[in-house]
């Protein structure tokens, strides 16, 4: 059915090209128009609410109102509206933002600190520039053959054209003639589909380090210069790694001297639990990407850490050639920058980071005690405030349903017919994220509109004869 003429949904069906969207069907469904937000609800233009079970993309920290960071934002603009960092040039919301990530950050290699931040505007930007800066690095040191980069299958880091080959996820190369030359993909790290009968979590993740490391070799050391992961996959189904994995991929990594990156776009600022997903899970990175909750997405900006190791490269290079030829007009934005700052602020006096810790251990439990034996539900994970549910066909088996299905956007459709807006990903993972500030009794209501959904989809399966549900 076509949106009635004239609608803002008729408006945006005739002038808006929307991103993850399937745009062909888009032209006779139109959008959910969302029209305001407050807390970790938004509304739409016909008055309905939702409860935001993945803030937004993985990204409202703060929920959907903030007067504190609108009035940031006023201020700077105010004063200082626009800037750049381009041959030298400094602000206070630049360096001031600089030293409390410097300050935050998790240590890297041997607990040494991060030494230097390099801004940008997105978390695929961030990580654009942090292949860019190993490429840099190595020919800097006399490494030139030292440029593959390694990334997981069903990893995700951006939709630019580095970035996007990184991403492990089929529907991001097919069309777009991508990954490009250079880069690897090594494999998943889930051990509910991955590991062999009666593996252990462990076991599992020496097999994944020892792929890893037979990759490398396969490759040649001397060729192979970066690895990038996230702490926990996210867009790839919030897959969480197994027991000891970083410990012993780091090894690998530190035996055939290849940076590691930490892709904390969606794990960073406390939504594992502890400030940074990599201090959850014991990486040390070389090289630290992170955006989203950086300004609680009220405005964009994302960050580059380097430990110093990486910084002195890249002075060297920047002397040979003389300049760093990298940035961008919005690097370190004064009013993005001064938002950020704010929003960092605010995590440290509500102490979000324990708040997240206490509720996502109630969001956790709820999920596994409301849903762990769905006779659609194949799998619950997660920590912190981020899980996945996984609809699968057969719980025995642990066999997925047909992707042709699209149960995942089904199920989607069924949370917004309840209330809750839901992201479905790779293997009808159903992927939750709400809002850090998120309290125990809204994430009790989230839980009973999606479980009003998810028995929706069970009745419809049965009726269609799909599976016995």
């Amino acid at each position: 059915m076509n949106p009635p003429r004239n609608s803002t949904a008729a408006r945006d069906v005739a002038s808006v090209l929307h991103p993850y969207t399937e745009l062909k069907s888009h032209l006779t469904k139109g959008p959910v128009v969302i029209a305001r937000g407050e807390g970790v609800r938004v509304w739409d233009d016909q008055g309905k609410d939702y409860i935001e079970s993945v803030a937004g993309l993985w990204c409202a920290a703060l929920g959907f109102s903030n007067e504190r960071l609108v009035e940031a934002a006023t201020a700077q603009m105010r004063r200082l509206p626009f800037y750049h960092a381009f041959t030298a040039k400094s602000y206070e919301p630049l360096i001031d933002l600089s030293e409390m990530l410097l300050e935050r950050a998790p240590p890297s290699v041997d607990g040494a600190p991060m030494s230097k931040v390099f801004f940008a505007n997105s978390g695929s930007e961030a990580n654009d520039s942090a292949v860019k800066m190993v490429w840099y690095y190595n020919n800097a040191v006399g490494r030139p053959r030292k440029k593959k980069i390694i990334a997981r299958l069903k990893g995700y880091h951006g939709v630019t054209v580095a970035a996007a080959s990184l991403t492990g996820l089929p529907n991001n190369h097919r069309l777009f003639d991508l990954p490009i030359a250079g880069v690897l993909h090594t494999m998943t790290p889930h051990h509910y589909h991955g590991a062999e009968p009666g593996e252990s979590e462990e076991d599992f993740a020496t097999r994944c380090a020892e792929e890893l490391e037979a990759l490398i070799l396969r490759e040649d050391p001397e060729t192979v210069a970066a690895m990038f992961a996230e702490p926990i996959m996210g867009a790839g189904g919030v897959i969480l790694p197994p027991a000891t994995y970083f410990e012993k991929i780091q090894a690998v990594l530190r035996k055939y001297d290849v940076l590691l990156v930490a892709d904390e776009v969606i794990c960073g600022f406390g939504r594992t639990g502890n400030y940074w997903g990599s201090q959850t899970y014991g990486i040390q990175p070389d090289i630290l990407t992170c955006a989203k909750a950086l300004s609680a997405s009220f405005l964009p900006i994302s960050a580059v850490m380097v430990n110093d190791r990486v910084f002195q490269g890249l002075a060297e290079g920047s002397s040979q050639v003389g300049t760093f030829g990298h940035g961008f007009t919005y690097s370190g934005h004064p009013v993005s920058a001064a938002v950020a700052i704010e929003t960092l602020r605010i995590y440290d006096e509500m102490n979000l980071v324990e708040h997240a810790a206490t509720v996502g251990a109630h969001m956790q439990a709820g999920l596994r005690e409301r849903f762990a034996e769905h006779p659609l539900v194949g799998e619950v994970r997660g920590t912190g405030l981020i899980a996945g549910v996984e609809l699968v066909e057969d719980k025995a088996a642990r066999r997925n349903f047909d992707p042709a299905r699209k149960l995942g956007a089904r199920l989607m459709a069924l949370g917004e017919q309840n209330g809750v807006i839901l992201r479905a990903m790779p293997g009808d993972s159903i992927g939750f994220s709400p809002p850090l500030v998120i309290t125990e009794a809204e994430v009790d209501e989230m839980l009973d509109r999606f479980g009003r959904a998810l028995d929706a989809l069970a009745v419809e399966i049965r009726r269609e004869g799909i599976a016995a549900v």
